[in-house]
């Protein structure tokens, strides 16, 4: 049996996708960008540049359907999703997360929040 080639290191220590997904005015499950998620996001990704998080990446992400508890973001490796709402909350997951290597547990998301999946 050959052996599996291994994995290149990752290009980036962390990488953080934060919904921006727009949907209809008045839709049931609402979306992340009303909530105003694409000025939270944009600050996450100014202050990490201030603070030398240079192997760190802040992406935009469309939907990543769980809506109804947005603004919302998931960091990889870790998986960790986060559910925020304001300057703060971005501010001490940054500096928790992002910095420490630690957990925001008041705006965490786990698999049992949000809808049901398909």
């Amino acid at each position: 049996m050959t052996a599996k080639p291994a994995d290149p290191p990752p290009y980036y220590r962390r990488h953080v996708f934060c919904c921006t997904n727009v949907r209809p005015q008045g839709h049931p499950r609402g979306c992340c960008s009303s909530k105003g998620s694409v000025k939270l996001r944009n600050h996450m990704k100014a202050r990490a540049k201030e603070l030398g998080l240079d192997d760190v990446r802040i992406n935009i992400a469309g939907c990543l359907d769980r809506c109804e508890l947005g603004p919302n973001m998931v960091i990889y490796p870790e998986g960790v999703w986060y559910s925020y709402s304001t300057i703060e909350d971005v501010e001490e997951i940054l500096q928790t997360h992002l910095l420490k290597g630690g957990r925001v547990e008041r705006l965490r998301l786990r698999p049992e929040d949000g809808p049901e999946r398909d």
